[in-house]
């Protein structure tokens, strides 16, 4: 899925990386704590938070991930919108809340990843 489909599908506002929204994602992860994040296999994923701090974009470079997504009407500040610019990770904001979110991109087709066994 195009991170362009994922801004029309969850009626998003793009922050950062508008240059970026033909990227292909192919996996989501939906979380508010960056330790299940990081049990994530990394697979081109679209991270799902309502946490807004520099954590959050650092936990996602970690991971290779394309793309977060803010929810619950989150707007994280402008150091974390700079620090995702500079590494490359578009940022979505959205009304939405994370299950019916989850739930839409899902049922579009974009699967949830495989998480790595301890």
């Amino acid at each position: 899925m195009k991170i362009s489909e994922i801004v029309e599908l969850l009626n998003a506002e793009v922050l950062c990386g508008e240059e970026l929204l033909d990227n292909e994602v192919h996996s989501a992860c939906g979380s508010d704590m960056m330790s299940d994040v990081l049990a994530f296999v990394k697979d081109q994923a679209v991270l799902l938070t309502g946490l807004v701090n520099l954590q959050v974009v650092r936990t996602a470079e970690m991971m290779d991930m394309r793309c977060i997504v803010f929810v619950r009407g989150k707007r994280p500040g402008e150091d974390v919108i700079a620090l995702a610019r500079d590494s490359g990770i578009a940022v979505l904001a959205t009304e939405e809340r994370m299950y019916p979110a989850c739930g839409k991109l899902y049922a579009k087709g974009l699967v949830g990843g495989s998480v790595e066994n301890a």
